[in-house]
């Protein structure tokens, strides 16, 4: 398989064009689906394999799980931000260095594995409950720009679907 097939398995994200509400729909029951979804890719992975990164440089099994976690509670929190302020200026993280911390590089997925069930439960409940006026409002991306919200939601469950890719190159 080549690097970049590799890297993107599922092809990377394409920004809508605009806000198309069944399409946001479809992107929250992808979230919604999610932690399910990476618990039984991980069902009976060995402790080897969570040592095994999906392409030669890149992360292990264990660091794409705490990733996911890091990276959607950080987005979680730039929803409620976006949802009680004008265009807040988010502050980005450092993914590669969060990825080398110790809890992402030594504890046990079941810590994040936990934490995206619940996080997702509240995130699923935020995002339904959500307007379209909602979806329209954003934050300001240092890097990126102006994001908006219905934007944010394809990003997302588009994240979780390339991590879960990765995994299960290793997982089956």
């Amino acid at each position: 398989m080549s690097e970049d097939r590799l890297r993107f398995p599922i092809g990377q994200f394409v920004k809508p064009e605009g806000l198309e509400l069944e399409q946001v729909r479809e992107w929250i029951r992808d979230i919604e689906a999610l932690p399910g979804q990476v618990a039984e890719a991980l069902k009976g992975a060995s402790a080897e394999q969570l040592e095994l990164p999906y392409r030669p440089g890149g992360w292990t099994v264990r660091q794409v799980v705490h990733h996911m976690a890091d990276s959607h509670m950080n987005s979680f929190i730039r929803f409620k931000l976006a949802l009680t302020e004008e265009e807040p200026t988010i502050k980005p993280y450092r993914e590669e260095l969060w990825a080398e911390l110790p809890d992402t590089v030594h504890a046990p997925v079941e810590l994040s594995l936990g934490l995206l069930a619940s996080l997702h439960q509240r995130w699923v409940l935020l995002l339904r409950g959500m307007t379209e006026a909602d979806l329209t409002r954003a934050f300001q991306h240092p890097d990126s720009g102006l994001v908006r919200l219905y934007e944010a939601v394809g990003m997302y469950a588009w994240h979780g679907r390339h991590h879960l890719a990765h995994i299960r190159l290793i997982t089956g």
